[in-house]
């Protein structure tokens, strides 16, 4: 009998995990005209600034990755203006992890609708800056 390995920190697939993935996804994805889609897999979504910095290396912008229950999403734009955060409620701010990363287990529509307000503001923040 052959088992199948699975990536290290990869999480069986099941319908809640996969629509929280999907929907952190496309939180990124619906900003893609701005942006270069380098990792877009089942468990993985990467996107880099579509303009390159100064030195002609794109920068990063953001990814979901699934790491055992958790989702990963991770947001450059709060990062680089941290003042962005300055409105968030007391609840998407528990979820976060370092600097600009946001951490998900289910979803969790009001907050959902929160983080995407958060990405909309981040994206006219980095087109202002000349990020994109």
């Amino acid at each position: 009998m052959t088992t199948r390995r699975s990536r290290p920190g990869a999480t069986p697939s099941n319908d809640a995990s996969t629509s929280l993935f999907a929907a952190l996804r496309n939180l990124l994805r619906s900003c893609t005209t701005e942006l270069q889609v380098v990792h877009d897999e089942p468990l993985h979504f990467y996107a880099n600034c579509d303009l390159p910095d100064a030195k002609g290396k794109r920068l990063f912008f953001g990814a979901v990755k699934v790491s055992n229950r958790k989702h990963l999403f991770h947001f450059m734009p709060v990062y680089d203006f941290p003042e962005l955060l300055d409105g968030i409620s007391p609840s998407l701010k528990k979820r976060m992890q370092g600097k600009s990363c946001f951490n998900f287990e289910a979803l969790d529509p009001p907050l959902f609708s929160e983080l995407e307000a958060l990405v909309a503001q981040g994206v006219q923040r980095y087109k202002s800056a000349g990020k994109l």
